[in-house]
């Protein structure tokens, strides 16, 4: 069900980290780039909408300044997209000192400013800390949504596609596709998912695709419509077979991952899903859920990926950019924003890459709401596929 390296490199997607782009403003060894940032204010671009999350980012600010006597401003933004059409104005434009020196970002946003050569860079793996990221066990951290990064962008947190519900409700949560078929079928009306274009419910349809797909190499290389009408039958088939037992007999969806929890934690439904692994715990210790909560991935793996940092081109301080980046890989930070008190956002590190008191920085154990046995974070299809998913989806649903 994984996708190996060597199927990666099948597919064409295990390029050389040839440099893109001028390294505008590197300045060669690591002590000389912490000096140079010295002084220097990083605007970090990043998505606002949890308090939790600017919390963290406002941490994060006061140990940089602290300890490197870097300024860290957050610019709060509510969609990443206007970040990447503010920096494509300012290049056209030739402006040298862009207003945007570090953006938290993934997937089509990171594909256009690369294909756009906005992008300073590569930078990552000359980070001291990118040595702790399992690239190895998370192949996600190297490709962004199919597209190799090329050190374009620096990894920050992970994601993966995980379900969750009552424990004394479900004594054997479905593990598969079509073993979620059957729980729903024995479970009519207790079972639904969002509507696509809602980037849950999505994500959903695309782990249909994953599991139903004859050639899962297919996923990693842009879409063809043709291919795709011929490969989603399977896909439809069996969402053909779900839908008849989901709530309200699958004519009518919720249209949030948040309507999904609420019904969940009303009763209405039996399981929800997340894109967070820890967001259950989180529910959990909020008093949002039962301590009996039980959260579960499919055997053979879920859809993954990694959100990262990168630095526009044309930043005025990529040198602190780069110090805060590597700031955010530290074993201490990564530890941190993975506190279920904190953010309980999964890290992009290898456990067994810390020594002890690097690792005495993450709490580990299983707690009320986890996900008890973990499986494979399964990559991403490319981007061009989703446009794709959610149309046929929506022709043959959506009314």
């Amino acid at each position: 069900m994984t996708i190996s390296k060597r199927s990666l490199m099948k597919a064409g997607l295990a390029a050389a980290w040839l440099p893109l782009f001028t390294r505008q403003g590197f300045a060669g060894d690591w002590t000389t780039i912490e000096a140079e940032a010295r002084g220097q204010t990083v605007y970090f671009n990043a998505w606002a909408g949890s308090e939790t999350i600017n919390a963290y980012i406002a941490w994060v600010g006061q140990q940089v300044k602290a300890r490197y006597a870097i300024t860290l401003e957050h610019v709060k933004v509510s969609d990443t997209t206007e970040v990447v059409r503010r920096v494509r104005d300012e290049v056209k434009v030739g402006t040298a000192k862009g207003s945007a020196d570090l953006v938290w970002i993934n997937g089509e946003n990171f594909r256009a400013m690369k294909a756009d050569r906005l992008l300073f860079g590569p930078f990552a793996s000359d980070l001291p800390n990118f040595k702790y990221v399992d690239v190895e066990g998370k192949p996600t951290t190297l490709f962004d949504f199919a597209e190799s990064t090329e050190g374009l962008e620096s990894p920050w947190g992970m994601a993966q596609l995980t379900f969750f519900g009552d424990g004394t409700k479900i004594s054997d949560p479905p593990k598969s596709m079509e073993g979620l078929v059957a729980f729903a079928a024995a479970n009519a009306g207790r079972v639904s998912y969002p509507a696509p274009p809602d980037f849950h419910g999505t994500t959903f349809v695309k782990q249909a695709l994953l599991e139903t797909i004859d050639d899962q190499g297919l996923l990693q290389m842009s879409a063809i419509k043709d291919i795709f009408v011929g490969e989603s039958g399977p896909m439809f088939a069996l969402l053909d077979r779900l839908h008849p037992h989901l709530w309200r007999e699958g004519k009518q969806f919720p249209q949030s991952q948040a309507q999904v929890k609420q019904m969940l934690a009303d009763g209405e439904l039996l399981m929800a899903l997340t894109f967070n692994p820890n967001e259950p715990a989180n529910l959990v210790a909020s008093g949002e859920l039962p301590a009996t909560t039980i959260a579960w991935q499919h055997a053979d793996g879920t859809i993954g990926n990694t959100h990262f940092v990168a630095i526009p081109i044309n930043s005025q301080a990529a040198a602190a950019a780069q110090v805060v980046a590597n700031f955010l890989l530290s074993p201490e930070a990564q530890g941190r924003k993975a506190d279920l008190k904190t953010w309980g956002d999964p890290t992009v590190l290898a456990m067994d890459k810390l020594s002890g008191d690097e690792a005495k920085f993450f709490s580990g154990g299983d707690v009320a709401g986890s996900v008890a046995d973990p499986a494979p974070a399964i990559p991403e299809p490319h981007g061009s596929w989703v446009p794709l998913i959610e149309a046929a989806w929506l022709e043959r649903y959506g009314a």
